[in-house]
């Protein structure tokens, strides 16, 4: 690698403070729009209507940063905002002429994105749509997924493997009598790029294999824990019903069809890099086109998958940096009040006990953090409280 190489890989690395700024402010804003979107989550409110609040909140907060700055820096909604009810896994981010509305009792997955300059910071969490305490298996169902977030958390860290975490958190599922959902990725995050080449699987199987990798010191992942009480095998029911897609910069497939190429020409110049939502397009010619250009190669779906009726399915995911004094989880909110407890399984107690931060000399412990980062303030050398970030 040449210096002028070695230098453009560190100013777009955490090692530039300019960059640890870009996704603190990138997480700041979709934390503020999780809960925008949360109070919105009302019985009878109409589903596309949230996802548009959402992406609305997150374009208008970012609209105001780097107005000034001498390059156009690009920023925006990194992920369009899906509302996923009950036995629904994800991606579910209707267009506009779809009518589903939430009704009392419904477990509701919000999943959003928000980037400046590229830099992501993804997010989603489960809430149930009641009053007081949530009980039975929707409490059971989140808890696993907040556990199992939470020791991915300490797990994701350098000198780990990807396997670590994929065999934790299954363990971690199981002590609640939920499963891990198979298919489900937790990907490396660099400027531009939702989707980087070091990836945790959360479950791993015969036909899903990835690389055994090491975490390393100054990476940005996303972890995307998603549990259900199902079997944790999710199935495609309707492609209609897939709206978000990516465009995969790599194909250069030569369109045949006038509709598919105007389609790809407004994604190329509107979303050239991030996911978006069907909804942003002219919607006559986007149907027409988009089965050409996802056939052909040129558009990743991210499909809407089913567990069966009556299963719940809970997400929790989280943007975490880690930096040379450990790791930085830099998107969150905080759970309902849930009935069930955090599991006494010693090994589970013990990976929920280790530490984010790295111990600073002197042995003074550092200040906890803002809100909402609660907990994330421990000391290797000194076990967490286990219920400390499960965020209750």
């Amino acid at each position: 690698m040449s210096s002028d190489d070695e230098r453009d890989e560190k100013e777009l690395s955490l090692t530039s403070p300019e960059v640890v700024t870009k996704y603190k402010s990138a997480a700041e804003i979709v934390n503020k729009a999780l809960q925008v979107v949360l109070a919105e989550c009302k019985p009878k409110a109409k589903i596309v209507d949230i996802c548009e609040k959402g992406d609305a909140f997150i374009k208008e907060q970012t609209a105001s940063m780097y107005k000034n700055a001498k390059k156009k820096i690009e920023r925006g909604v990194a992920f369009p905002t899906c509302i996923s009810v009950n036995n629904t896994v994800g991606h579910f981010s209707p267009l506009a002429s779809d009518e589903s509305v939430l009704e009392d009792g419904d477990m509701v997955k919000i999943d959003m994105g928000c980037h400046i300059d590229g830099f992501i910071a993804l997010v989603g969490h489960t809430h149930v749509l009641q009053e007081g305490t949530v009980t039975g298996r929707k409490s059971d169902v989140i808890r696993a997924a907040s556990d199992a977030a939470d020791v991915a958390l300490r797990l994701v860290r350098p000198g780990k493997k990807n396997t670590d975490v994929t065999e934790a958190i299954q363990k971690v599922a199981a002590a609640y009598d939920c499963k891990i959902v198979e298919g489900v990725l937790s990907h490396q995050m660099k400027q531009h790029v939702i989707d980087g080449n070091k990836v945790v699987l959360s479950v791993s199987s015969p036909e899903t294999t990835v690389d055994e990798v090491e975490f390393e010191e100054n990476e940005v992942y996303a972890i995307d824990i998603v549990a259900s009480t199902g079997d944790g095998k999710p199935k495609l029911l309707d492609e209609k019903q897939t709206t978000i897609y990516k465009k995969d910069e790599s194909v250069n497939y030569q369109l045949k069809m006038k509709a598919s190429r105007f389609i790809i020409s407004e994604i190329k110049q509107n979303f050239p890099r991030m996911p978006f939502t069907a909804r942003s397009l002219e919607e006559k010619r986007a149907r027409l086109g988009l089965v050409e250009c996802v056939n052909h190669g040129h558009l990743q779906p991210y499909p809407v998958l089913y567990e069966k009726p009556g299963d719940f399915v809970a997400q929790i995911k989280f943007t975490v940096l880690l930096m040379p004094n450990g790791s930085d989880r830099i998107t969150s909110h905080e759970l309902q009040k849930l009935e069930t407890k955090t599991s006494e399984d010693p090994e589970i107690k013990g990976w929920l006990a280790l530490g984010i931060k790295k111990k600073k000399g002197g042995g003074k412990k550092k200040k906890a953090k803002k809100a909402g980062e609660k907990g994330e303030a421990s000391t290797e050398a000194e076990p967490m409280d286990a219920s400390s970030n499960a965020q209750e």
